[in-house]
């Protein structure tokens, strides 16, 4: 009737300890290890953060930022699309009206949680105004608490597009 039937194995107590597939296992990590310590020259390894890697795609997504017009006026109108079209819910608006004249309203607070983002640029898409980018060039973020990883409105707008960047 076309049914295929699968013996199950590891019904003797020694596969049910698991203690064969562990001594492997050790045996695989303790060659690797001894291999590595007699010859370093052939380890890949990278004393990161010290030294950033450079084989990045220049379509590699970094810390966000904001534009800015040339007055030095925010150019996000506090519309709401990045945040709803973010998957991971990471930012988070509150709006007030302007009276520049530039447009109706703009943002009070706009906080990105770098922790909860997933860097998929969906919020760049979103962005109809071309207000939120990730060209920064940090891809590492560092800090000691959550709060730090909670970025604002004014250390969005102080991130410059990188040089690197700049020149393609």
């Amino acid at each position: 009737m076309g049914i295929k039937i699968v013996p199950r194995h590891g019904k003797s107590l020694k596969d049910k300890l698991y203690l064969p597939a562990i001594a492997g296992g050790m045996k695989t990590t303790f060659t690797h290890f001894v291999k590595n310590l007699k010859d370093t020259s052939n380890l890949k390894t990278m004393s990161y953060p010290e030294v950033q890697p450079e084989d990045l795609s220049e379509r590699y997504r970094g810390v966000h930022r904001l534009t800015k017009w040339d007055d030095g006026s925010e150019k996000c109108v506090a519309c709401y699309m990045c945040a709803t079209a973010c998957p991971a819910n990471c930012i988070f608006i509150d709006a007030e009206e302007r009276f520049d004249g530039v447009a109706e309203k703009r943002p009070k607070q706009f906080k990105i949680d770098l922790l909860e983002c997933v860097y998929c640029g969906y919020c760049v898409e979103a962005c109809p105004c071309d207000a939120i980018r990730m060209d920064t060039g940090i891809f590492s973020f560092t800090g000691s608490s959550r709060e730090e990883f909670v970025v604002d409105k004014e250390y969005l707008m102080s991130n410059e597009r990188s040089k690197d960047l700049n020149d393609g």
